[in-house]
């Protein structure tokens, strides 16, 4: 059984990590060894840390330590995560997906630094938009929706007029607050009320209408 869904937009803002790069792997050993070296449980720690840069995670998991202490061990993770490359793969489609983008308004919206962004997309065979949001671009990462504001602005397309890809709740958070639609990527996207889901990219059709109108045909294949 099958369901389609259509969106249309005039430009399209693009997550990473789940969404063009399944870098689930590295995230899961990273991650897990940081709990286990602050006594934290790793199953509750991979509940928090999709989708946010990463001194955001560890205010939320470790609420007493101060910024300071955050954004240090941040830059260490962010080291850490941009030398392990091992598994990291691109999401099914994504390849077909960028290159169907090609001439179209799009941006990469990321919480991940420009070195691990660069390097993961790299390994994965993905080739980078000309415009990209990352770490360093904004004050404040996802669940905010400075960063895929500050991605249409550049991009000169209204909020309303965007559809965000994304896979984790925080974006998809961040993306309903900055006004847009959003098409939900990936089995972790579902329980947090995108607007459309799609499996992977492999669901997802781009054709161009009418005065460059970007049109999405997402076929979600359910059992």
């Amino acid at each position: 059984m099958s369901a389609t869904t259509v969106l249309t937009a005039r430009a399209l803002l693009l997550d990473m990590d789940g969404t063009l790069v399944n870098s689930d792997a590295v995230v899961e050993r990273i991650w897990r060894r940081w709990a286990k070296r602050h006594g934290l449980d790793g199953d509750e720690v991979m509940k928090v840390v999709h989708g946010r840069q990463g001194h955001a995670s560890m205010a939320l998991l470790l609420p007493h330590r101060t910024a300071e202490q955050n954004h240090a061990d941040n830059a260490d993770m962010l080291a850490q995560e941009t030398a392990d490359l091992d598994g990291v793969v691109p999401v099914p489609g994504a390849r077909e997906f960028l290159a169907a983008l090609r001439g179209l308004p799009h941006a990469l919206v990321t919480s991940a630094d420009v070195g691990l962004s660069t390097a993961r997309m790299a390994v994965a065979g993905l080739a980078l938009p000309e415009v990209r949001v990352t770490a360093e671009s904004v004050g404040a990462g996802k669940p905010d929706p400075e960063g895929f504001l500050k991605g249409a602005a550049e991009l000169g397309v209204a909020p309303e007029d965007c559809v965000v890809l994304e896979d984790s709740g925080a974006g998809i958070a961040a993306g309903h607050a900055a006004g847009m639609r959003v098409l939900g990527i990936g089995p972790r996207a579902g329980v947090h009320g995108p607007d459309a889901l799609a499996l992977d990219l492999t669901q997802v059709r781009v054709e161009t209408g009418p005065g460059g109108l970007i049109r999405l045909t997402v076929t979600e294949t359910r059992a």
